[in-house]
């Protein structure tokens, strides 16, 4: 093989090769450092950029998109001296890549480690309770702490979000037993508020029911007194306008005694004053309706009837009597009507008179 051959490969292999370590693409948010001899030139913007080849040293690529790390759990010693595991997330972007690469030898690692510190001092100063319910208030003073810290770093931490919080098990256990005491409570006190309004509702109830079973009954009362009242009025009126006469009253006497003396709840009876003179209207009336003679009274065909009728009511009252009697019990006397005579010996003597006549 012809050396000058060779040694032209090698040429333009080497032109070639220095061609490309001129020529630096550099992409989208992305930046590298450029070191010319040793010292810091420039740093390469996203696109085509040309260096100095052999003279130009250019560094890896810098992210500056806003990147997100997760530090592992770190225990944390609380104001109440109980120990708890926090993890947390942290969300920052590199704004100046010249202080990123010269100004911090790894900033993740001094990242961690800041939010480490920072982290035990935000809650070293809250009890368990606190730093439970206070989230938002720890990731404000990490970020605070943070970003002032990076600032130089050319870092700006964006957000710190606490991720969990983990208390030892038997603090947990505690808590459980806590919270379930305390659903227990609301629950008795719902309960409790429930049986309340129910008995007010049903109190409600009875008494709006008691109301109108009471104004019902008082409207059944007045529509019944004014029914009676009228039914009253209405045999009044029909009494008066038709007039009865004493016969007929004494009548209706004589057929209500045995009815009274039959009656299985009454130990004594009563016989109304009216009784005598009611008698003696019935005398009157049979003595006016039978003629003077004897044997106009044979021939009268009334007079039979009407003996007979005499007789009837003699034996109905002789009854009721007798009933009455028996029905009176051992320890109470007999008690009549002051000045009211017996119906028997009422009825005898007026048959007597009747035959008199």
């Amino acid at each position: 093989m012809d050396p000058l051959l060779v040694v032209g490969l090698l040429v333009i292999l080497f032109a070639v090769f220095t061609v490309l370590k001129a020529v630096r693409i550099v992409p989208q948010a992305r930046a590298r450092n450029v070191e010319r001899l040793g010292r810091y030139n420039r740093t390469l913007k996203p696109g085509l950029n040309f260096v100095i080849p052999y003279i130009d040293r250019v560094y890896p690529m810098i992210d500056l998109r806003e990147q997100v790390v997760t530090f592992r759990p770190q225990p944390v010693i609380t104001e109440d001296n109980l120990v708890v595991e926090i993890d947390n997330v942290l969300y920052f972007q590199v704004t100046d890549p010249r202080a990123a690469a010269y100004e911090i030898a790894n900033y993740l690692q001094a990242i961690e480690q800041l939010t480490v510190t920072t982290m035990r001092n935000v809650i070293g100063a809250m009890d368990l309770e606190k730093t439970l319910t206070s989230r938002d208030t720890i990731n404000s003073q990490l970020r605070g702490v943070l970003d002032e810290a990076t600032g130089k770093w050319g870092i700006r931490v964006n957000r710190v979000e606490v991720k969990a919080i983990d208390p030892p098990k038997t603090i947990k256990d505690a808590m459980e037993k806590q919270m379930r005491a305390e659903r227990d409570k609301r629950a008795a006190v719902l309960n409790a508020e429930g049986q309340r309004q129910s008995q007010i509702l049903t109190a409600e109830g009875d008494k709006q029911s008691a109301i109108l079973r009471a104004e019902g009954q008082r409207t059944a009362a007045i529509l019944q007194a004014e029914g009676q009242s009228r039914a009253i009025d209405q045999v009044f009126q029909a009494v008066h306008r038709n007039d009865p006469d004493p016969q007929l009253l004494a009548y209706q006497y004589l057929q209500m005694l045995p009815q009274l003396a039959q009656s299985p709840g009454n130990t004594f009876w009563v016989i109304p004053s009216e009784v005598t003179s009611a008698l003696q209207g019935v005398s009157k009336a049979f003595t006016e309706a039978l003629p003077r003679s004897a044997a106009t009274r044979d021939e009268t065909p009334g007079s039979s009837a009407a003996d007979e009728e005499v007789a009837r009511a003699s034996e109905a009252a002789a009854e009721a009597v007798a009933d009455a009697q028996e029905a009176e019990s051992p320890n109470g006397p007999r008690q009549l009507t002051q000045g009211v005579e017996d119906p028997s010996v009422a009825l005898t003597d007026l048959e007597k008179e009747h035959q008199e006549r």
